[in-house]
């Protein structure tokens, strides 16, 4: 019987290299390997390297090369208890053969799954994570647990351990020489993924077990999904808020409140969706198929189109902050004098109008991160009763203490939405949270609160 040579794999700059195949074999076949004739050998991603090694061994083909760093495995974690829902979601992470997006709403301890998943594999793991607040966060919550050194790549820290924490643009710059030293990725708020910015991240780790980790993930047809699925998984657990409230997060009230534009308001608003409205349906007769992003694309070429675009906008920052919301919110902060309290506005404008009027702090992307902490450490200890933000509060900031949410205008949709009802939702001994959602009838925002309110439904059928 012929002994057919080794093939050597070698790590290279988040790739992997197939060196000296034997004849016969097609290496062009296995997953992902293309000729690159600047180096006359095969490449292929590093991501494909569990399934080349996969088909090398199913078609007998021997292989060498020690692709991941000799690195020491983690120091051994004590066993992480977890509440069922927790525990369902990581036992169908592992029977999906480690690979896949758990789907918890904010609050329900995403990140205590991810820490058991650690404990259970004893892998070399890099967490990824989108802010240098949930890289504090982060780095934060593996040190209760982890008795090991914890690394750090991101805000000015280049420190790599079998245990690393790592922002997104870190990972992504670093992962050239480090995609060979983990064999899990755990990738916090995976939803930012699958739309080609920071893919590369992903593609250059040869890491074969993959956790994301959301509380808002793409819906099936969206684009980005395809590819959220190759570079981490489908989707294997999934709950949502209504699931867990009143057992696992806070029992809360959703309150809608709808108000009305003034005389002067409603009729600038009319105005600009009058020019919105004549332009896109005359682009839906044209591509009825097509999506608002298309619209949007194609108007920006036009004259017409630009003017139409920027009617819309002028629409929706009208919405912003009318006179009616302006006096609802009074009334509700004097309603509450003595909770703590979230405003959530559409944009930075919005939020420090509110600033301004109720000397309540803001926090957006203009405050710096000392002045960030210092207000939510006073937040925390009651010395701040009230936060006003565009979109920080948004994702991954932990306010516990929250107990009210004023919802005074969105942009991005349900998933935005999600996000900001999970900030109030941390149980607390006899918590009962409340959410005010501001709509202004006969607009936009009626459509856009009744599609926030259904991410809100249930997942799993009340048997459950």
């Amino acid at each position: 019987m012929l002994r057919l040579a080794a093939v050597l794999l070698r790590f290279n700059r988040g790739t992997l290299l197939l060196l000296d195949p034997p004849p016969g074999l097609e290496v062009a076949a296995l997953p992902g390997v293309l000729w690159d004739g600047r180096v006359q050998a095969h490449r292929a991603p590093a991501c494909e390297h569990a399934a080349i090694r996969s088909d090398l061994e199913r078609a007998g083909v021997p292989f060498s090369g020690q692709v991941p760093e000799r690195d020491p495995h983690p120091a051994q974690c004590p066993r992480v208890e977890l509440r069922p829902y927790q525990d369902a979601a990581l036992c169908a992470w592992e029977l999906a053969g480690r690979r896949g997006i758990v789907v918890l709403p904010t609050g329900s301890g995403k990140t205590r799954v991810a820490l058991a998943a650690m404990a259970r594999t004893r892998m070399r793991t890099l967490c990824l994570v989108p802010t240098r607040v949930l890289l504090d966060q982060w780095l934060r919550e593996i040190g209760k647990l982890y008795p090991g050194a914890v690394g750090c790549l991101g805000d000015g820290v280049h420190a790599v351990s079998a245990v690393t924490v790592a922002t997104f643009e870190s990972g992504l710059r670093h992962m050239d020489r480090l995609g060979n030293r983990f064999d899990l990725l755990i990738i916090d708020e995976a939803h930012h993924f699958g739309r080609g910015q920071r893919d590369e991240a992903l593609e250059m780790s040869i890491a074969s077990a993959r956790l994301g980790l959301t509380a808002t993930p793409v819906r099936p047809d969206h684009p980005s999904a395809a590819s959220i699925a190759r570079l981490i998984g489908p989707t294997v657990f999934e709950l949502a808020v209504a699931d867990l409230a009143g057992r696992f997060l806070a029992s809360f009230d959703l309150i809608a409140l709808h108000l009305d534009l003034s005389e002067g308001e409603r009729t600038a608003y009319e105005e600009r969706v009058f020019v919105y409205r004549e332009a896109i349906a005359q682009f839906r007769r044209q591509a009825p198929e097509a999506s608002w992003e298309d619209f949007a694309r194609i108007a920006a070429r036009t004259d017409q189109g630009r003017r139409a675009l920027l009617a819309f906008r002028q629409a929706r920052a009208l919405l912003g902050f009318t006179e009616a919301k302006r006096a609802v919110l009074r009334s509700i902060l004097a309603r509450h004098a003595d909770a703590r309290l979230l405003v959530f506005t559409a944009d930075n404008q919005t939020a420090y109008a509110i600033s301004r009027e109720h000397l309540i702090m803001p926090l957006t992307c203009d405050i710096g991160r000392p002045e960030r902490e210092e207000a939510l450490a006073h937040f925390r200890d009651g010395s701040l009763r009230a936060l006003v933000s565009a979109r920080v509060l948004n994702e991954g900031m932990d306010v516990p203490e929250a107990s009210v949410a004023v919802v005074v205008g969105g942009s991005q949709g349900e998933r935005e939405h999600v996000q900001r009802v999970g900030r109030i939702l941390r149980p607390g001994p006899g918590k009962r949270a409340v959410v005010y959602e501001l709509i202004t009838r006969g607009t936009l925002e009626v459509r856009q609160a009744r599609r926030r309110r259904e991410a809100l439904a249930p997942r799993i059928s009340p048997c459950l």
